[in-house]
């Protein structure tokens, strides 16, 4: 039986988007698969709590799609956080309703890796960056997932080079949906980027970037 996956996209100016786009647009046929674009569905920020929390218990896999703002999520993710994730539902007294569910983070950084360790000149590793979202995962009792990242993206700069990122992003989701790998096993992963696995319903490699 596959997982089903919800992504919660956050991107203010989508329309802009151009990495975002390519990997949005790759998964978007994939069979249990939910997108739930967040500025889209709540341009007024008026979050129906309820809603979303159906969409959590409807899925095995949550996945927090968006660009790196400010060395965290845009807005109305944060937003979506506060509200959506209350005492008593994802965690507290009788909070375990997402216990067991497994969330990954897939972000676009305009950056170099390079730029995102001690040497470089955002000094923190993005997996380091993300730690609130992490913590947040285990305090709900979630499997919290290497993040997926696509770094330097203002120099993507042709449609094809947009596309292998988008193809390695449709053959993870395919992945985490058929369970072709176990996500308790990827403690020692940084980035869900290092993994090569093969997928056998497309025979195709997830490449290192």
């Amino acid at each position: 039986m596959p997982s089903s996956i919800l992504i919660q996209f956050a991107h203010p100016v989508f329309r802009k988007s151009r990495i975002n786009r390519s990997l949005l647009d790759a998964v978007r046929d994939l069979d249990h698969v939910t997108i739930n674009d967040l500025y889209e569905e709540y341009p007024d920020f008026d979050i129906d709590v309820r809603r979303e929390q159906k969409l959590l218990l409807e899925h095995d896999v949550i996945v927090f799609q968006h660009p790196l703002f400010w060395y965290s999520t845009p807005a109305i993710l944060k937003q979506w956080e506060d509200l959506v994730l209350e005492y008593g539902f994802a965690y507290g007294n009788g909070g375990t309703q997402l216990v067991g569910k497994s969330l990954l983070t897939a972000t676009t950084a305009g950056g170099p890796e390079t730029a995102y360790n001690r040497e470089g000149y955002n000094y923190f590793r993005i997996r380091e960056l993300l730690t609130p979202i992490e913590q947040t995962a285990r305090l709900c009792g979630m499997i919290y997932l290497p993040p997926f990242v696509v770094f330097g993206t203002l120099e993507i700069s042709t449609k094809q080079a947009a596309q292998e990122h988008a193809q390695r992003y449709r053959q993870l989701i395919i992945a985490l949906r058929d369970g072709h790998f176990d996500p308790r096993t990827l403690e020692s992963v940084t980035y869900l980027n290092e993994l090569d696995p093969v997928l056998p319903t497309t025979g195709l490699p997830l490449n290192r970037s």
